[in-house]
């Protein structure tokens, strides 16, 4: 720690004496300095222990004494050493009160003891101060190295570097989210800050912010990781009071520590990402049992389970690659193998079914709905993702088919995502609302309705009833309120113009349909 005012009084060369402010003796001192003018206010940086003789004071006069000692308060002079001996004999009383008044600490200087000794003496105890700061940093990288390398993950590296700051440490995700925590109870307090660290990450690496935990009085700082602009995480030190020296360095050193891991990480991802295309191209080929060979322990486990197979498609980048960090962190945190494989504007990603990583898709896709285009950013916007039904090794090629009919309707749709299922049990409607399929519709029934508009009779709505009696002809001439024998005239009057014949059931299937799309465009039941 630096030299206080207490470690230059007990220093026994310098035969210093306490004559005001002894309760606050263990304030510290950045350094000792010299002047006789009557102001040195203007002169000071905060933290000085003042030497003074007071040639250029009139120290008996209270007022003045007052408001010199006010002014050097104010300024954060940590303490006046006042020479004896020299203009006076002794502290007057008028300096004594006002340092008494003001709690500013006052040491009388005996005349055989020169400033410079004073000077000296702080200049020294700041040096072996540093000394230490310099040695307990070094000693605390090669602690916090060792541990990095020991490859037993984060949590090590992050105990011993709360025992240097005495406090606690934690280690977010690209996520935000808590990867690791020391001590343990530290990963709920970590949890708490996960807004700060959301807005840490917006910012280009490297970042840092100190924030409070209003819970706990800790001061946290933030601090980002990654070699790049984008940030790959975030380390928080929570500590009660600033950081030193010696804990600034470890704090330096775990920062670095942990981005060269994280580097190192993104580099072992690669390696991971380029063997995990070449099994989903054997799975895709149809050559389960070699994929299986090929992934081994990496993802071999993957394929031992049910898994969904999903496309996720955006036009910018960034899309997919938040998209993937969700997943990959979902993944990490619960302990599920996953396999994704970036294939231009497109991600493919085999995921264990009901798993954290599905559910964390589910959850970025559910924000992208919720939230305005006009506060999407890069990050989220226009990203779509089709989702396969439970699947296994021999069928990954039928997924992959299911994921991309599931990824055309959510395009269609409008929606960040479909799930297969909802083809399979839904209607086939929905699927109609296409530009494309609504004018084959309309023209298809234009002619009927220009018959119609002439007052020529009711030929489209008697058709619809006709097709939704399944072509009995009492039951839908009671529908129209008509002779079936209208209804007959009717659509023979409808095959004359269409040019088709109402026989052949690919032509009912056709007009059904027509007349089911051009009513759900209009709003019609």
């Amino acid at each position: 720690m630096p030299p206080t005012l207490a470690s230059l009084v007990q220093h026994s060369a310098l035969k210093l004496t306490v004559r005001a402010g002894a309760d606050r003796l263990g304030t510290p001192v950045r350094w000792a300095h010299a002047s006789e003018l009557a102001d040195p206010v203007p002169y000071m940086d905060g933290g000085e222990l003042l030497l003074v003789t007071a040639t250029n004071l009139d120290a008996r006069d209270p007022a003045t004494m007052r408001r010199y000692v006010r002014r050097l308060v104010g300024a954060g002079v940590a303490g006046l050493g006042f020479a004896v001996g020299v203009t006076y004999e002794e502290i007057p009383s008028a300096l004594v009160d006002a340092a008494e008044e003001a709690g500013l600490p006052l040491l009388e200087v005996p005349r055989r003891t020169p400033f410079l000794a004073i000077s000296k003496a702080v200049s020294a105890a700041i040096a072996a101060d540093t000394y230490r700061s310099v040695t307990a940093g070094f000693e605390a990288q090669r602690e916090l190295t060792r541990a990095a390398v020991a490859g037993d993950g984060p949590g090590e590296l992050l105990t011993r570097l709360a025992a240097h700051v005495d406090g606690w440490a934690a280690l977010y995700d690209s996520s935000g989210a808590v990867v690791a925590a020391a001590p343990d109870w530290a990963a709920r307090r970590a949890a708490r800050l996960t807004p700060e660290v959301d807005r840490l990450r917006d910012r280009p690496a490297p970042a840092s912010a100190v924030v409070g935990d209003t819970d706990s009085d800790d001061r946290v700082e933030l601090q980002s990781l990654g070699a790049g602009r984008r940030n790959r995480g975030a380390l928080a030190v929570g500590t009660g009071a600033a950081l030193g020296t010696a804990e600034r360095y470890a704090v330096h050193s775990a920062v670095a520590l942990l981005t060269l891991t994280t580097a190192r990480s993104r580099a072992l991802q690669g390696a991971e990402q380029r063997l995990g295309a070449a099994v989903l191209r054997m799975l895709l080929a149809g050559e389960s049992g070699h994929a299986r060979a090929v992934a081994g322990d990496l993802y071999g486990g993957l394929l031992d389970a049910p898994f969904r197979l999903l496309i996720a498609e955006a036009p910018a980048p960034a899309g997919t690659e938040s998209l993937a960090e969700a997943m990959e962190a979902a993944a990490s945190r619960s302990g599920e193998t996953l396999l994704a494989v970036p294939e231009g504007e497109r991600l493919v990603v085999l995921a264990v079914d009901g798993g954290a990583a599905v559910e964390a898709c589910a959850a970025h896709a559910r924000a992208a709905d919720d939230k305005p285009v006009r506060e999407q950013g890069a990050d989220d916007a226009d990203v779509v993702i089709g989702v396969s039904a439970p699947s296994g090794p021999i069928a990954v090629s039928a997924a992959y088919k299911q994921a991309e009919q599931a990824l055309s309707v959510a395009r269609r749709r409008g929606r960040a995502l479909v799930e297969h299922e909802e083809l399979a049990a839904g209607s086939v409607l929905p699927l109609l609302a296409d530009d494309a399929v609504r004018a084959f519709a309309d023209g298809m029934l234009r002619p009927l309705h220009e018959h119609d508009a002439k007052g020529r009779g009711d030929l489209v709505a008697s058709l619809r009833a006709w097709l939704s009696r399944h072509g009995q002809w009492d039951a839908a001439a009671a529908d129209l309120g008509v002779h079936r024998h209208t209804l007959r005239y009717r659509m023979r009057r409808v095959e004359e113009i269409l040019g088709r014949s109402l026989d052949d059931p690919d032509v009912r299937m056709e007009l059904w349909l027509a007349l089911k799309t051009t009513a759900a465009s209009s709003g019609a039941q």
